[in-house]
C-alpha cells in the first residue's frame, strides 16, 4: 500500500503539532514508519487519505462496539446538534442515561457525568480520598488511568511505548502518595496495607487491563482485592473505562461477581463521542458537591450531543443483550483462526476475555506489566506492519489490546486471519 498523502500530512502535521500528533501513540513511535491519517470510517473498516481500507481493531480504542457511524447514534447527533451543542444548564437527557446507566450497572445508585476517562478516573480518586480522609491510593504497574499526575507513575500503554515510566511534571510529592503494586500478585497489595496502616484511601485497578496488552485478573485475584480494601476500610474503584458496557452490560463488576465501591465509565458510554462518568452508591456520591464537600465541576459535562451519543448506544445495547455472545464467540474464533496461523512460525500467546484480545510475541505467559514488557520486541513491529500493508489495523503498540465490533463478519474475521498468515517474520 502506498500512504504518500499520509505522509505529507504527517510532516504539515509536525510543524503545528507537538510530534504531529495529539495523543503520543498515534505517532508510530512504538513500531516506527510514518502514522496513517483516516479520512472516514463505517461498520467495521477505516479508510484512510491515501484511498486504503483496513479491518479495524483499534475502534477508536473501544468505544465503536457496534462499529463506525451507527446508524441510530449518528442521527441523535446530528438531531440534537439543531438544537444547540452546549448550554451549561440542566438537561432531562442527562438524567434519562443517568437512569439507564444505572439501570444497567450493579451496584451503583448515582452517577457523576464528565468529558474524558482520565477526567473520570481523576475526579474518583479525589472523591476516595474525600469520603476516606486519606491521601494514599494504590495503583498496578502497567495499568493506565489517564495523565493525571497521580496515575503517571509506571504506567502502560503510551508512556510503555516510549519507554518513560514516569513523566516529568509530576511532582515529588504527588508520586509519594501513589504507591506501587503489581497486577495479579494479591500478596504484593496485602505488603503495601501492612506497610501504610490506616494512609491508603482506594485501590484503582483496571479489572482486565487493556494498557499492557489484554491480561485477564487471575482467579481470585480481584476477590482478594475487595477483601483487602474491606478489612482496611479502603475504596475498591475499577477504572472500567474499556471494560465497562463492553464485556457485559454490567462491565468487569457483572462477568466477575465483584462489587466496586466507585466504578469509573468511558469510551463505550460516549458513543464515540467525548465523554465519561464515575459512580458509585449514594453513600459515596453524596460527598460530592453540590451535596458534600468534594468539588468537581465541567462546563460541558453532561452536554447534549455526548448525552445524545451515549444514551442511543447504551439503549441499543441494554436491548440486544445477544451482542455479547455474538462478540464473545467471533473473538473465539479469532484466536482460534491465529493459533492455527502462527503454530510453530514465532512464539506467541493470546490473552482473551469478551472481545478483548491480544497477541504477545513471548514464550511465557503474560500475566502482569514485566511479562508483558517481554513481548515489546522486533517480531510486534514486524507483525503490525505487516498487517497494515495487508488492510488489517491493530494498535500501533504491544502494550494495547485488540477490541472486536460487532459489525465485524466472519468474513472479514476470515480476511485478518489470512493476513496473519501471510506475515514473514
Amino acid at each position: 500500500m502506498e500512504y504518500k498523502r499520509s505522509s505529507a500530512l504527517f510532516v504539515e502535521a509536525q510543524k503545528v503539532i507537538p510530534g504531529g500528533v495529539n495523543s503520543p501513540v498515534r505517532a508510530f513511535k512504538g513500531v516506527g514508519g510514518t502514522p496513517i491519517f483516516i479520512k472516514e470510517a463505517k461498520g467495521a473498516y477505516l479508510s484512510d487519505e491515501d484511498g486504503n481500507q483496513f479491518i479495524d481493531y483499534i475502534n477508536s480504542w473501544g468505544p465503536m462496539i457496534l462499529g463506525h457511524a451507527y446508524e441510530p447514534v449518528v442521527n441523535a447527533v446530528i438531531e440534537k446538534t439543531k438544537k444547540g451543542t452546549s448550554f451549561g444548564t440542566p438537561t432531562a437527557l442527562e438524567t434519562e442515561i443517568a437512569q439507564l446507566a444505572v439501570s444497567m450497572v450493579p451496584n451503583i445508585d448515582m452517577i457523576r457525568f464528565v468529558n474524558s476517562g482520565t477526567e473520570a478516573c481523576m475526579s474518583a480518586i479525589r472523591l476516595a480520598r474525600g469520603y476516606t480522609k486519606r491521601d494514599k491510593i494504590v495503583k498496578f504497574s502497567g495499568c493506565y488511568h489517564g495523565h493525571s499526575d497521580s496515575f503517571l507513575i509506571a504506567a502502560g500503554s503510551g508512556l510503555s511505548t516510549f519507554g518513560v515510566p514516569n513523566s516529568p511534571g509530576v511532582t515529588q510529592g504527588t508520586a509519594k502518595d501513589t504507591l506501587l503494586a503489581q497486577y495479579n500478585d494479591a500478596d504484593n497489595v496485602r505488603d503495601l496495607f501492612e506497610a501504610n496502616k490506616d494512609e491508603i484511601a482506594a485501590v484503582i485497578i483496571e479489572p482486565v487491563a487493556g494498557n499492557m496488552g489484554c491480561i485477564p485478573p487471575k482467579d481470585g485475584f480481584l476477590e482478594a482485592l475487595r477483601q483487602i480494601c474491606t478489612e482496611n476500610k479502603a475504596l475498591l474503584i475499577f477504572d472500567e473505562v474499556m471494560t465497562g458496557f463492553r464485556l457485559a452490560k454490567g462491565g468487569a463488576q457483572e462477568v466477575f461477581g465483584i462489587k466496586a465501591d466507585i466504578v469509573c465509565f468511558g469510551k463505550v458510554i460516549g458513543g464515540g463521542l467525548p465523554v465519561g462518568a464515575f459512580a458509585a452508591r449514594e453513600e459515596i456520591m453524596s460527598h460530592l458537591a453540590p451535596l458534600g464537600p468534594v468539588y468537581q465541576a465541567g462546563t460541558l459535562s453532561g452536554n447534549p450531543l455526548a448525552m445524545a451519543a451515549g444514551y442511543e448506544m447504551l439503549k441499543a445495547l441494554n436491548n440486544d443483550l445477544e451482542i455479547y455472545t455474538r462478540l464473545e464467540e467471533k473473538t473465539a474464533y479469532l484466536e482460534k483462526g491465529i493459533k492455527e496461523v502462527l503454530k510453530g512460525k514465532v512464539p506467541f500467546t493470546i490473552n482473551r476475555l469478551g472481545s478483548m484480545i491480544s497477541v504477545f510475541f513471548a514464550e511465557n505467559p503474560v500475566y502482569d506489566f514485566e511479562t508483558a514488557k517481554a513481548a515489546d520486541n522486533p517480531y510486534f513491529k514486524t507483525f503490525f506492519h505487516s498487517l497494515l500493508n495487508h488492510g488489517v489495523y491493530i494498535a500501533p503498540s504491544s502494550y494495547e489490546t485488540w477490541f472486536l465490533t460487532d459489525a465485524l463478519t466472519y468474513e472479514d474475521l476470515d480476511k485478518t486471519i489470512e493476513a496473519i498468515a501471510k506475515v514473514e517474520f
